[in-house]
């Protein structure tokens, strides 16, 4: 397939000035390979929620009360609230519905005994390791493979894509931020 330029040739949002063709066409090349891995990690994330039966919402807490647990952190659902930003009665909702399904076990919190402390089941945590964890250990491995000062390119990159993505002007007033 032919490199599908984002910007017809005569568009006044970006500047060309000074590039040859062969540059504009490279950028076009990145923003096209990145669209494809975006593409991807979409589907991925999409499989994934398929694969253990759970909404969007769900698959953040867990994810994140995983990665606290490793941390020795604990959680409450007032994080989960925070985490996934909804709202207290929402949280309840959430973690009942994974405490029902058998993602969850509510414990007493040790010092506080007005709340609890949430913990992913030792079956969603392998489950999540066997498909999530091993796709992010392949992910690892493709950063791992470049050299250090290509990783910190990427990084530059990424973090100039993140400001890029910024919701800005009118998307700023329904950004949600």
């Amino acid at each position: 397939m032919a490199l599908m330029h984002y910007f017809s040739p005569d568009s006044d949002l970006i500047d060309r000035s000074g590039m040859s063709q062969d540059e504009v066409d490279s950028c076009f090349r990145v923003l096209e390979a990145l669209r494809r891995w975006q593409t991807a990690a979409r589907e991925l994330s999409e499989a994934s929620k398929r694969y253990m039966k759970l909404n969007e919402s769900d698959m953040r807490a867990i994810r994140m009360i995983i990665r606290a647990t490793e941390q020795g952190i604990l959680v409450t659902p007032k994080d989960i609230a925070h985490e996934v930003g909804i709202s207290s009665a929402s949280t309840t909702k959430l973690v009942d519905r994974l405490v029902d399904g058998g993602h969850l076990i509510r414990a007493p919190h040790p010092s506080d005994r007005r709340t609890m402390c949430l913990r992913v089941t030792e079956s969603t945590r392998r489950s999540a390791h066997d498909t999530i964890g091993r796709q992010h250990a392949r992910r690892f491995t493709a950063v791992a493979s470049l050299p250090a000062a290509d990783r910190e390119a990427v990084v530059r990159f990424l973090s100039a894509m993140t400001d890029a993505d910024s919701p800005q002007g009118e998307l700023a007033a329904h950004s949600g931020r």
